[in-house]
């Protein structure tokens, strides 16, 4: 087993007034040349966005972008027709494809919106760009594992590459064993809140760790948690 850890405090920081980010993989003007990626996984954003302010339309191409919310809501527009709020509870999908462009807005003027962007390197290339959003039962993934993106599990929206993301409320004390959905293929544990361990290590508030050459982890809540597991090809 091989593990990477990223600590919450060594991510990369960025922070417009309007915009506060915190990047565990180069992003922007953040470029660590030992953190360009996880196999497939290019980029995990913790942002937070203050009312009434946003990214402005923006193009994308080949890429597969998950948004989670977290806090407030994202207004988002794209060049396919699509124009929609996103809440927390929903996951948002945008596959790039040939391209679009699209923008993304803090839906309150009042409030700040936080949430996680992630960016997944496509299966296959220059497909027709594809939106899909959905709500998932929070209830659903309590002290369970609840695959919200996944191009096989029935109910989790697609995604055009061979990774599963699995969201989980853990009680305190409680363990679950993991299994990756692809034989061979590594996870990106990446902790919202409270603090786990695994794979040996302990996780506190936004640490992410890289796991590789496993066939199953015991994971356990130190505390009430929620966590984020990201399983992708790493070969």
């Amino acid at each position: 087993m091989k593990t990477t850890l990223h600590t919450a405090d060594s991510r990369g920081a960025a922070d417009f007034g309007w915009l506060k980010s915190r990047h565990t993989f180069s992003f922007g003007r953040y470029f660590h040349p030992d953190r360009v990626q996880f196999g497939a996984l290019r980029v995990l954003n913790d942002d937070r966005i203050a009312g009434g302010s946003g990214f402005g339309t923006h193009p994308h191409d080949n890429m597969e972008i998950v948004s989670i919310p977290l806090a407030g809501a994202i207004e988002h527009k794209d060049s396919t027709g699509h124009q929609e709020v996103i809440r927390p509870g929903e996951v948002q999908i945008m596959s790039a494809g040939t391209g679009l462009t699209h923008s993304e807005y803090n839906h309150f003027k009042d409030q700040e919106t936080h949430f996680l962007q992630i960016w997944i390197f496509p299966k296959v290339r220059d497909i027709s760009p594809r939106y899909e959003q959905k709500m998932f039962d929070k209830e659903a993934r309590k002290n369970q594992w609840q695959a919200v993106v996944s191009p096989e599990h029935e109910g989790a929206i697609r995604i055009n590459q061979d990774a599963v993301f699995y969201l989980s409320d853990l009680d305190q004390n409680r363990t679950l064993n993991f299994e990756p959905h692809f034989k061979g293929h590594g996870v990106y544990a990446f902790l919202i809140e409270g603090e786990i361990e695994i794979a040996g290590v302990t996780l506190r508030n936004r640490d992410g760790l890289g796991i590789e050459n496993f066939d199953n982890l015991e994971v356990k809540a130190l505390s009430n948690s929620t966590l984020l597991l990201i399983e992708v090809p790493t070969n």
